[in-house]
């Protein structure tokens, strides 16, 4: 815990100050001078009494640090930032932190003592001082340009009249000192949102004012409530959107059809999951004939309709302020947080069955046959009105398709010939992605199964039937048409690019491959084809799952931006989102564009308010606002995922609690030089196994093969490798759970003790003998227990036993049968007297060998290593 003076400030020094100004106050004061200004002047313009020590000593570090600069006349001026390097600090759990750096160059390390200025996410400028112990860059905090905590989430402790709140985001370690007069309604060891009143220094702590009470930690619905919170995420909608949102009509009106075709009678359905809330698509699929004459072959209408939210949601108003603000949907489970307010997740933007809806449609032709069989020769977008004939789901429309005379099929006879269509496309649309190259990891997605109370209840595999990738490649061939159709007409948008791995990563999976005997085609710039090409011919390996964690770990990750550089997963040359306006925001700026080319317009989006005017042409103007979008969504949408995992982390923590001190059976997924990440196979959650629990030697990280090597035995620990693993410890506020490996049992195990155990009985045996000579040596084949000849007891003698047939059982590495201390086989104890039996097996105290001794003093010396 933080040692406090009597002024509450983390140990200061005797003569410290707290009224000379900071060097955020200092700093600002000479920006807005933008002058150079003598000390004495500078003193009395921040109020500061004439000869202040804390105030000279205050400039002097200032000076010290690079923050100011004395001209030749000793007046004080900002010190050039042409040295200083902007950007984002982020926090670690342990204290240190590093700034993510604007231009994108290597993080600099910060230290814990430069962390106590600062929060995590705050924009700072900061020097370079050269490299720490590993070799890794540092760097000094010179100014922070931006605080960007100004709310956050914690637990609210009365430490013996403190009041303080212990935030639970990990990666701020500053406790929050609350005055008495501030801590409202606050008890102690409630969750509560806290407002912070004073950025914290060197010295001091940050101050603050409780202005929320979540409840205790253990309610239901706790982590959602903390996620929220603990990762800025919006979950409330502004009044202005609720209003605009109850002023939309709850049903399509009349005037809504005007300028739409009318696909009413096209019998479209929509397939998605059984707890699905909102439907965004709708489907079609018919057989037509293309061309005419000699040249006519058989090929596929595909409709794909989704819903019109652009008609509803128009650029600048609440609604739309509000979705870009989400830029997604946050999925937890049981509970969402939608992009949009529920009247139109729901209701008026959500295809339900039975009820008219408005629609943007990709009409589609795909040839059955020939060079392009399974690509889209031609498709068209129009503005229409449908009506769901069907709300099917992804098990429904399996069955149906598996049972046609099965209860599924008779419930959907009515569409059950689209849905056969539908399939035979699919087939199609699959050969033509494999033809193409494009990547498909054979990953376990899971599905946490919740109680009332909101704890799991189970967590289950996310069992994916061929109903799924038949909506996948629908969305899929609807989403290039989009992104064809903006790049044709050479109108600026959002494309969703997934570029190439790095030449770093490509040159760490490269030295992996060497080691394993194989190799990555494609040189320099590999296709999605060689991955492809790569993880199908390890397809049958046992280390195939190993190969695709390395090859999905070289990947870059998807994001949006204007300019197209393709999706080299799916091996398109041009990707975008159109598919699901309602949930995310990059799509509805799609459908923006598409209606404008539509009705021969262009779209430009409004500018945001904290983006500045960009020196340029309208058209590079236009550029860097749709770039700005993109990286807005990029975050957003990143944002939104580690709510996700942290909700999902905090459930399996609480989940694991049960759980402590059992054994389960686990797969190394993750290697760190401090240990390896093992994932349950029965329940899916991941834990640390610490790098002291490997055992007592060294333990080398190789950071291109994955693994951990012991310097004395060799043992090694890799990706994909099965452990058997204990749960040690589960912490739920750093959402994290350990374990420790446990030695497990094989046969190949068993059969090498058994070998040992054998070979171990013999020696003695053999050297029993040499050493008495008036001893009859045995007949051959004769049987020995315990490494003596059998015959008559004598003091040391136990009950001969014949040794067991080859094959036959064991349990612990040794032969079945009773056991003693020493593990060795007896016979019916109960034939031998009471009064011998204790005379049976004797104790004895084995000497040491010279190598237990020597393996005895490794042991200590590694331990004092450790």
């Amino acid at each position: 815990m933080t040692t406090r003076s009597h002024n509450n400030q983390p140990n200061t020094p005797p003569d410290f100050d707290p009224d000379v100004p900071s060097r955020e106050q200092i700093l600002a004061l000479l920006r807005e001078a933008n002058v150079p200004i003598a000390p004495g002047e500078l003193a009395r313009r921040l109020g500061v009494a004439a000869g202040s020590v804390g105030f000279e000593r205050r400039l002097a570090a200032m000076e010290r640090d690079g923050q100011v600069m004395q001209n030749r006349k000793g007046a004080l001026l900002l010190a050039t930032k042409l040295d200083f390097i902007a950007g984002r600090v982020q926090g670690h759990r342990d204290g240190f932190g590093f700034l993510i750096r604007d231009d994108g160059q290597q993080d600099l390390f910060l230290s814990s003592k430069e962390m106590l200025k600062v929060l995590h996410g705050d924009r700072v400028l900061v020097r370079s001082t050269g490299s720490d112990y590993r070799g890794k860059p540092e760097g000094s905090i010179v100014e922070v340009l931006e605080r960007r905590t100004n709310k956050l989430v914690g637990r609210f402790l009365n430490e013996r009249g403190l009041y303080i709140v212990v935030p639970e985001d990990q990666r701020i370690k500053h406790d929050i000192l609350v005055p008495p007069g501030e801590i409202g309604e606050a008890q102690h060891g409630q969750v509560v949102t806290v407002e912070i009143l004073e950025q914290p220094t060197r010295h001091t702590q940050p101050l603050g004012r409780v202005v929320e009470v979540l409840g205790e930690i253990d309610d239901p619905g706790m982590e959602i409530e903390i996620a929220v919170r603990k990762f800025d995420v919006p979950h409330e909608f502004s009044a202005k959107a609720l209003a605009r949102a109850e002023r939309l009509p709850s049903e399509v009106t009349r005037g809504d059809l005007a300028g739409r075709y009318d696909l009413r009678d096209v019998p479209l359905i929509t397939i998605d999951g059984e707890d699905a809330r909102d439907f965004d698509d709708a489907v079609y699929c018919e057989r037509v004939e293309l061309g005419s004459g000699a040249r006519k072959r058989p090929g596929w209408r595909l409709i794909v309709a989704i819903a019109d939210v652009a008609h509803y949601v128009t650029p600048g108003d609440a609604l739309d302020a509000d979705a870009l603000e989400r830029s997604t949907s946050v999925y937890f489970p049981r509970k969402v947080i939608p992009m949009l307010p529920e009247k139109l997740s729901n209701g008026l933007c959500s295809i339900n069955p039975d009820v008219d809806r408005l629609a943007l449609v990709c009409d589609m032709v795909v040839p059955a046959s020939g060079a392009k069989a399974g690509t889209v020769q031609a498709y068209q977008f129009y503005n229409a009105v449908m009506h769901s004939h069907a709300r099917t789901t992804y098990t429904e429309v399996w069955a149906a398709l598996q049972q046609p005379d099965g209860p599924a099929g008779r419930k959907h006879a009515r569409v059950l010939p689209q849905i056969q269509d539908l399939y035979e496309l699919f087939k199609t649309l699959q050969q033509a992605r494999e033809k193409r190259g494009a990547i498909d990891f054979d990953t376990v997605e899971t599905k946490i199964v919740c109680n009332e109370l909101g704890r799991i209840q189970s967590i289950v595999p996310y069992v994916r039937n061929d109903a799924h990738k038949v909506i996948e490649e629908c969305m899929l061939a609807a989403n290039t048409c989009a992104a064809d159709f903006m790049e044709r007409s050479k109108h600026p948008g959002l494309y969703r690019i997934h570029e190439g791995p790095t030449l770093e990563k490509l040159q760490a999976l490269r030295d992996f491959l060497k080691t394993l005997g194989l190799s990555l085609g494609g040189g320099d710039k590999p296709a999605a084809a060689d991955y492809s090409a790569l993880l199908a011919s390890a397809k049958n390996r046992p280390d195939a799952p190993l190969l695709q964690t390395m090859t999905l770990r070289s990947m870059q990750q998807a994001m949006y931006s204007p300019d197209n550089v393709g999706h080299f997963g799916l091996s398109y040359p041009a990707y975008t989102h159109f598919t699901s306006p309602i949930r995310r925001y990059p799509d509805l700026l799609t459908h923006r564009v598409i209606k404008a080319l539509v009705q021969g317009k262009r779209y430009v989006p409004n500018a945001l308010e904290e983006m500045p005017m960009i020196p340029g042409t309208a058209k590079e103007q236009e550029h860097a606002l749709w770039e700005k979008l993109g990286l807005l969504c990029s975050a957003n949408e990143r944002r939104a995922d580690d709510a996700s995992r942290d909700v999902e982390a905090w459930l399996k923590c609480w989940y694991m609690r049960e759980h402590v001190g059992d054994v389960f059976s686990g797969t190394i997924t993750g290697v760190a030089s401090f240990g390896t990440f093992v994932t349950l196979d029965e329940l899916y959650v991941e834990g640390l196994v610490h790098v002291s629990e490997l055992g007592a030697e060294y333990f080398q990280f190789n950071d291109s093969l994955h693994e951990l090597r012991g310097e004395r035995t060799g043992m090694r620990y890799r990706l994909t490798d099965k452990v058997q693993v204990q749960v040690a410890r589960v912490d739920l506020e750093s959402r994290r759970i350990e374990f420790k490996l446990v030695k497990g049992v094989s046969y190949e195990g068993l059969r090498k003790a058994i070998k040992r155990e054998a070979a171990s009985e013999r020696e003695p045996a053999k050297k029993s003998v040499q050493a008495t000579p008036s001893a009859a040596l045995p007949p051959e084949g004769a049987a020995f227990a315990s490494g003596r000849p059998g015959g008559k007891k004598g003091p040391h003698a136990t009950p001969s036993a014949t040794l067991p047939p080859e094959g036959a059982p064991f349990a612990s590495g040794r032969p079945s049968g009773k056991k003693s201390a020493k593990g060795v086989l007896l016979s019916d104890m109960s034939k031998v007297p009471k009064d011998k039996q204790a005379d049976a097996h004797p104790q004895e105290k084995k000497p040491g060998s010279a190598r237990t001794g020597k393996r005895a003093a490794a042991a200590k010396h590694s331990r004092k290593r450790h």
